[in-house]
């Protein structure tokens, strides 16, 4: 069961907000609405050996600490769990097949926790809806949430 506070998320400043109450209370989330929008919103920690937007890399320049972004919650997490998603990776890529894959699975890497906490992975669709826009949608628990994301 799901018991976080909740997030509404305006698409048109592309960021999300505490919901509040008609009291001002902060609002309490039952869905999985509010860990799907932080684990694809936040930025997870570049792998050492992913390639980061700016075509940098440790063997060509020196890649420093917010080079390889993270959420900041990581260093906090005794288990050592990273949270967020690496799809911010993508940025800069063209639109290929191998770019919406990497996404498909950059998506389900950050929404593992999905099958822990309802023992059913999450139901994810990604596609090219335009050019270098893809489109993305999940479904957890029978809750589904959707995105476009421009790259490039």
């Amino acid at each position: 069961m799901f018991f976080d506070l909740a997030l509404v998320y305006d698409r048109q400043a592309r960021r999300c907000d505490l919901a509040l109450s008609d009291d001002g209370d902060l609002l309490v989330d039952e869905t999985p609405i509010t860990p799907i929008l932080l684990s694809v919103g936040l930025d997870r920690r570049a792998d050492p050996d992913d390639e980061l937007p700016q075509g940098r890399t440790r063997f060509l320049t020196p890649a420093t600490f917010s080079e390889r972004r993270g959420s900041a919650g990581d260093g906090l997490d005794a288990a050592g769990e990273r949270a967020g998603s690496r799809l911010w990776l993508l940025d800069r890529a063209k639109e290929t097949e191998t770019t919406r894959l990497l996404f498909d699975v950059w998506l389900g890497e950050c929404l593992e926790w999905a099958e822990g906490e309802t023992g059913v992975p999450a139901e994810r669709e990604v596609a090219w809806v335009r050019p270098q826009t893809l489109a993305w949608r999940v479904l957890v628990e029978d809750v589904a949430v959707s995105q476009k994301r421009e790259l490039g």
